[in-house]
């Protein structure tokens, strides 16, 4: 299944590395003239393509590809012929490395920290988002904030209310007062505190004995307006949202991660933020609360974070760019990102053996940073992999490598069959897929997770829809290898979800 991604591969290469060398002689391929000077006195057994070992020739030429030939001496063949690197270790000429570019790095114990890189929006801390609302009906008198967005200060007057309600309980009030019981006059007050007469109102009322045919009402913090909903002359009733102040001293910022990272995520993390508006400043923050559920569309979990905002630089609604630091300080063994070689079953690197001498080795890897790769089997500290040009060392070591990559067996299990699309994850080339009964294996229907094939291309397909498509079995895996949309057939044996019985790829080698 992997022959023609690394053919192609290995042929574009070696075509780009053929037109420089045609144009450009200081990338030849040819040995330095110094070498040739040195190896005068020896004769070549034979001429080799760089890019091929099985082309041999007589004499100097040209390689199929436009290469010069390279020039092999008997001490070559003794050196590379006594290696103690076991089966699929080449050996290149000095020359022929420094022309590709190849650059090694060793393997190494780092840091496994991995961040969290993702997005979110700027809102109000719903903690100090106050909604006004009155408790008695009547009319708006008078509108002391006109627009939302505008600052207010708190005790600073935001609209009058003119009730009939609001009336009666002033003459109340002050009926008791002339009455001169105690008692009374208390829970009289306390009806106009109920009904969120401010207290310098109130002081007013016993000290003037005047009644207010409007009341004023007040913002209960600092903040700015938000949803304001009435304008002067509007009838209002308990229930009625007239506006919200919301603080903006400290700010919620509403971050989205992918369920793959929900594991890495934890209340308290610190966050780093910047916003494109003004680039070069970074805030500081930190989870504040993880919400329980994830979003079944998209796939991710939501993560409220704090910020101080003392200056009320953030705006709701502002778009983030946020980093969530991970408290995991861990070391590791790990290589460079770019060392890895993936492919559908298998991931390796190019190990530099010194000398000239380079190997494909299988690894197990565990933890992805930003800029490393956790090795958890397969290779030592200390040990050097290739960072650059390894695809193509790969393709030449894999020729008598000890391990099998380049391709799949000829002849692998396969079956066409008709199923329902559940689910896809484009990013893993998973899919989840409630097939039909395998007449020629006995198996049942049953629903269970698919791969891609390496070269699989997806088509034009979504979720819910009836497909049929085929499929090859390699190593346990379940690859797909075509895939195509069609009409629900009225006797295509594929039961209901509720009625399968869940089969894991997985779970049984070789299950079909």
């Amino acid at each position: 299944m992997n022959t023609s991604l690394f053919t192609s591969a290995k042929l574009w290469i070696g075509l780009l590395i053929g037109g420089t060398v045609g144009a450009v002689t200081m990338y030849s391929l040819a040995p330095s003239s110094s070498e040739q000077n040195a190896s005068a006195e020896k004769k070549p057994l034979y001429w080799v393509a760089p890019m091929d070992s099985n082309y041999r020739r007589d004499k100097p030429g040209k390689s199929p590809m436009g290469m010069d030939l390279v020039p092999v001496y008997e001490d070559q063949i003794d050196g590379q012929g006594s290696s103690d690197s076991g089966p699929g270790t080449i050996k290149i000429s000095s020359a022929v490395v420094n022309n590709l570019g190849v650059v090694s790095e060793p393997v190494s114990q780092q840091p496994l920290s991995q961040d969290i890189n993702t997005v979110g929006f700027v809102q109000y801390d719903q903690d100090k988002l106050i909604h006004i609302h009155p408790r008695v009906e009547g009319w708006v008198e008078k509108l002391h904030v006109k627009a939302a967005g505008d600052p207010v200060k708190k005790g600073e007057a935001l609209y009058e209310l003119y009730s009939p309600e609001l009336v009666n309980a002033q003459q109340e009030f002050i009926a008791e007062i002339e009455r001169g019981q105690q008692g009374l006059i208390q829970a009289a007050e306390e009806r106009l505190k109920a009904l969120q007469i401010d207290a310098s109102i109130i002081r007013e009322l016993k000290h003037t004995k005047k009644i207010n045919q409007s009341i004023k009402f007040y913002a209960p913090q600092n903040g700015v307006v938000d949803n304001l909903n009435i304008r002067e002359g509007f009838f209002v009733q308990p229930g009625t949202t007239m506006m919200s102040v919301g603080a903006l001293n400290q700010v919620w910022v509403e971050a989205e991660i992918f369920e793959r990272q929900a594991n890495l995520l934890k209340v308290g993390q610190p966050v780093s933020m910047t916003l494109d508006f003004l680039p070069s400043r970074k805030w500081q923050g930190a989870v504040d609360y993880i919400y329980p559920s994830l979003d079944t569309k998209t796939r991710t979990v939501r993560a409220r974070l704090k910020f101080d905002n003392g200056d009320l630089a953030l705006k709701p609604n502002m778009f983030a760019q946020v980093i969530i630091h991970a408290n995991d300080t861990r070391q590791g063994l790990a290589i460079p990102k770019s060392a890895l070689i993936r492919s559908g079953t298998q991931d390796r690197v190019v190990l530099d053996l010194g000398n000239g001498q380079f190997k494909s080795v299988e690894v197990k890897i565990g933890v992805i940073t930003n800029s490393h790769i956790e090795i958890l089997k397969g290779l030592s500290e200390n040990e050097r992999v290739v960072t650059r040009a390894q695809f193509l060392l790969d393709s030449e070591s894999s020729k008598e490598s000890d391990f099998k990559r380049m391709s799949h067996p000829l002849e692998l299990p396969s079956a066409t069959v008709m199923g329902s699309l559940n689910q896809i994850d484009l990013e893993k080339r998973v899919a989840n897929i409630s097939r039909g009964a395998i007449e020629k294996w006995n198996r049942g229907p049953a629903t269970m997770d698919f791969l891609f094939a390496q070269d699989f291309v997806m088509p034009d397909v979504k979720v819910g829809e009836h497909v049929e498509f085929t499929f090859v079995i390699d190593e346990g895996e379940f690859y797909i290898t075509e895939l195509r949309p069609m009409a629900m057939s009225k006797s295509m044996p594929v039961k209901t979800n509720m009625d399968m019985k869940t089969e894991s790829p997985t779970s049984e080698h070789g299950d079909h």
